[in-house]
């Protein structure tokens, strides 16, 4: 199991769009993959979970990843969340 914490730097933070493509990230990883924000846990493949969230640019998440390829799935999702991609 894989824990990190990432801060969310995409400008408009996770609204409808960047949530589908976030989702999409996530899907494509065997690894369960869950984000806890604001005292909420919430599986990172599913999309009405993470629109619950409501996360806004510059919010913190800690994004805990268990799996065969959960390095790669950590890895994809910071490289998302800052805006590398």
């Amino acid at each position: 199991m894989i824990e990190k914490t990432m801060k969310i730097q995409l400008e408009n933070g996770l609204e409808a769009r960047p949530v589908a493509v976030l989702v999409q990230k996530a899907s494509m990883h065997d690894s369960t993959i869950y984000i806890h924000a604001e005292g909420k846990k919430v599986n990172a493949k599913s999309i009405m979970g993470m629109m619950s969230l409501g996360l806004n640019m510059g919010e913190e998440v800690t994004v805990v990843a268990e799996g065969n390829d959960e390095a790669a799935a950590i890895e994809s999702i910071e490289k998302y969340l800052s805006g590398q991609e």
